[in-house]
């Protein structure tokens, strides 16, 4: 029974994505028609995008740093925190990072860990001061980390000017290049043999960051940390009911300071596959903005699961690269939004409905198991509960109950 239970949940659990799925394809279906494009086409444009070599040599790239973006917003949901600051996280830390692995007179071998240090403890002390102000103050981290994106913001440009961690080359500024010691090492030596075998050849310029590597050691430590260890139990717990973990000796201000710091510190590794592996190895004012936001929404679509993140961190960054191509078609780039947004919607009412009818028939296993357990109970005792009837009614009407004497 337990066996058929959990088969049937898991059942629920695939259809709420699929359906999901199926709803955005008509509504975009919908949509292209009334602006006059043929759906079909532009589907099969797509599909024959994401399959070629250099396309899903992106797809793995771009999942890679939205992947660790949703993980850093999904470890403050699992506490019932909004961690809205990860978009000023990662950008504050990947120009301080920059900064340190572009300064001259570090040793090689320490030129790699010292950027990645800087990077986490910029990303957690960001989001510690959202942390502080909450347990101390009571500042909702919403609004808290959202003034901190635009502080974020002004923060970078100041330290990105000229004589301070900028350099003008040219018509742009950026700060100095991380020399080829603090580069991180790319996947592209395994990865590209086994592309190789899938029939697919990318480009020289193409490879597969190494970084992937990092998101899924991520994404088990996620994992192990939420389901296997006594602060996982207490981050679910608070995050459940914090005042049934207050009475249960939980110290909620520390559980909710822990948790930013260690959001904080994975969103300050969102910027390091850009950082690290791209052409450039320098933070300039055309590194990506928006990762953080993007993150909330994969994690929303992932369920804040490590493994529904990564189909939804993949899937979002599918449709990315395939909507690109479609501009050839006259169909505006912004079909890759619009997806995205009706996907989003769609899995929220799919789980909706999911959810709902999961209740449901949990109710209707639970009721038919009590009745199967105390229907045999009445049959046994029926003799002992017509007694039962019969001196309850005996002693409303005299006052006083009919015992087996005056019987």
């Amino acid at each position: 029974m337990n066996a058929s239970l959990r088969l049937r949940r898991f059942g629920l659990l695939l259809v709420a994505p699929v359906l999901a799925l199926g709803l955005s394809l008509v509504a975009v279906s919908i949509l292209l028609l009334a602006i006059g494009n043929d759906p079909f086409e532009a589907f099969e444009t797509m599909l024959r995008t994401g399959i070629q070599a250099n396309a899903v040599v992106d797809i793995l790239n771009k999942g890679t740093f939205l992947y660790i973006a949703a993980l850093a917003v999904a470890i403050g949901f699992k506490m019932n925190l909004f961690n809205i600051g990860v978009d000023g996280q990662y950008r504050l830390a990947a120009v301080i990072a920059a900064g340190v692995g572009g300064a001259p007179g570090i040793p090689g071998f320490l030129r790699l860990p010292l950027i990645l240090l800087a990077a986490i403890l910029v990303g957690a002390l960001w989001a510690g001061i959202a942390a502080v102000l909450k347990v101390t103050r009571g500042v909702n981290e919403v609004l808290s980390t959202i003034m901190l994106n635009a502080i974020a913001t002004a923060t970078t440009a100041y330290l990105l000017q000229d004589g301070g961690l900028g350099v003008i080359t040219g018509n742009s500024i950026g700060t100095r290049p991380v020399p080829e010691a603090g580069w991180f090492p790319s996947l592209d030596p395994i990865a590209r043999p086994v592309l190789q075998s899938l029939g697919l050849e990318p480009s020289p310029s193409k490879k597969v960051y190494g970084f992937l590597v990092v998101a899924v050691l991520l994404g088990i430590g996620f994992w192990v940390l939420v389901n296997r260890t006594r602060f996982g139990f207490d981050l679910r717990a608070t995050g459940a009911n914090p005042s049934a973990a207050v009475a249960s000796g939980i110290n909620v201000k520390r559980m909710i300071l822990v948790s930013m710091l260690l959001s904080g510190a994975v969103a300050g590794l969102v910027g390091m596959p850009l950082l690290l592996e791209s052409s450039g190895h320098n933070y300039s004012q055309n590194f990506p903005t928006g990762i953080g936001f993007t993150g909330i929404a994969v994690a929303l679509l992932g369920r804040n699961s490590p493994i529904g993140i990564a189909f939804a961190a993949l899937l979002w960054a599918y449709l990315d690269v395939t909507t690109a191509p479609l501009a050839l078609f006259g169909i505006s780039d912004k079909l890759s939004a619009i997806m995205q947004a009706l996907i989003l919607l769609a899995v929220v009412i799919a789980y909706e409905v999911v959810r709902r009818t999961t209740a449901a028939s949990e109710q209707r296993r639970v009721a038919r198991e009590l009745g199967d357990d105390v229907a045999p109970a009445f049959s046994a005792t029926g003799v002992e509960q017509t007694r039962i009837v019969a001196d309850t009614a005996e002693t409303e009407r005299t006052g006083e109950p009919e015992t087996r004497e005056r019987r």
